[in-house]
C-alpha cells in the first residue's frame, strides 16, 4: 500500500509540473514588436505614411514617429495594446486610436505597418515576421598562405 502511494504521489506531481510547464509556455513567450510608419504598398495601392504618431504601449509614450521611423516593445504573452495618436498631416488635428493585437505564436520578431492597420487592410498586409539582414559576404577570398606584401628574402 504504501508503495502505491509513493507512485501516484510521484504521477500526480509530475502532472502539475507538465501542466505548469506548459502554461508557462504559452503565457510566457517572448516577442520584440517593431511598430513603423512607413508608406506601405499593397495590390499596387499605396498606403502613405503619417506626418507624425505618437505611439503608447502600457500607458507610457514609446516614441514619436516621424515619416519612416520605426520603435519597438518587448512583450511577454500572447496579446497587444497600444494607443496611437496620429497626424496625418502638417495641419490637422491628432486622432487617437486603440489597437489590440493577438500576436502570432511562432514569431519572435513582429512588424506592425501603422499606415496599413488603420487603413483597415488584411493583417498579412500590415503584420509581418520581422527578418534580419543578413551580413554581406566579403567579396575578396584570399586563398591560404598567400599574403599580398609578402617580400622576398633574395640570397641571404
Amino acid at each position: 500500500m504504501n508503495n502505491t502511494r509513493k507512485w501516484v504521489f510521484r504521477g500526480f506531481t509530475l502532472l502539475v509540473v507538465l501542466a505548469i510547464g506548459a502554461v508557462m509556455f504559452v503565457i510566457g513567450r517572448g516577442h520584440t514588436v517593431y511598430i513603423d510608419n512607413k508608406t506601405l504598398e499593397y495590390n499596387g495601392e499605396t498606403y502613405e505614411a503619417l506626418q507624425r504618431s505618437e505611439v503608447y504601449v502600457g500607458g507610457e509614450r514609446l516614441s514619436k514617429l516621424a515619416k519612416r521611423e520605426r520603435t519597438m516593445s518587448t512583450v511577454i504573452g500572447q496579446s497587444f495594446e497600444m494607443k496611437l495618436i496620429n497626424t496625418a498631416n502638417k495641419g490637422d488635428e491628432p486622432t487617437e486610436v486603440t489597437v489590440k493585437l493577438t500576436l502570432p505564436y511562432g514569431w519572435d520578431g513582429i512588424v506592425v505597418n501603422i499606415p496599413g492597420y488603420l487603413a483597415g487592410l488584411p493583417q498579412d498586409a500590415w503584420m509581418t515576421e520581422f527578418v534580419s539582414a543578413p551580413e554581406p559576404e566579403s567579396e575578396e577570398e584570399e586563398e591560404p598562405g598567400a599574403f599580398e606584401d609578402e617580400i622576398p628574402m633574395g640570397d641571404i
